[in-house]
């Protein structure tokens, strides 16, 4: 029987296995693996932001809209729709693997809605440049 996600050491055992899939895939690991310079200091702030979203503590302090807007910027706008399926793919396997009940559920529904929501910011602002 999987676990529940009850706290923020659930979260951070997410995170890592999640990221740990993200940097060895050979579509959209090099996008993070070439932006991302400190893992360390991503995955505690991955962390707090999923920690934010769905136990509501107020420890997350970014903007995930702009940061992707600039990743997407870096790489000459070749960030599709496929990219961000591949990340929530991994996402919901990572979950899956690890998890189940109630919060792993809502994380699922959380990261589909922010990514249709990212994917769209990172497709107007392109537009704006």
């Amino acid at each position: 029987m999987k676990k529940q996600i009850e706290n923020r050491a659930d979260i951070e055992v997410l995170v890592h296995a999640f990221y740990t899939k993200i940097r060895a895939d050979k579509e959209i690991g090099s996008y993070f693996n070439t932006m991302i310079k400190d893992w360390d200091t991503h995955l505690e702030k991955l962390t707090d932001f999923w920690e934010t979203n769905l136990f509501a503590v107020k420890k997350y302090k970014g903007n995930p809209q702009e940061v992707h807007n600039e990743v997407d910027a870096h790489f000459g706008g070749k960030i599709t729709s496929n990219e961000f399926g591949i990340w929530l793919n991994h996402w919901f396997q990572t979950i899956d693997e690890h998890f189940e009940g109630e919060n792993a559920d809502t994380l699922k529904r959380r990261a589909r809605k922010m990514s249709t929501f990212l994917y769209l910011s990172v497709f107007e602002h392109r537009k704006k440049n």
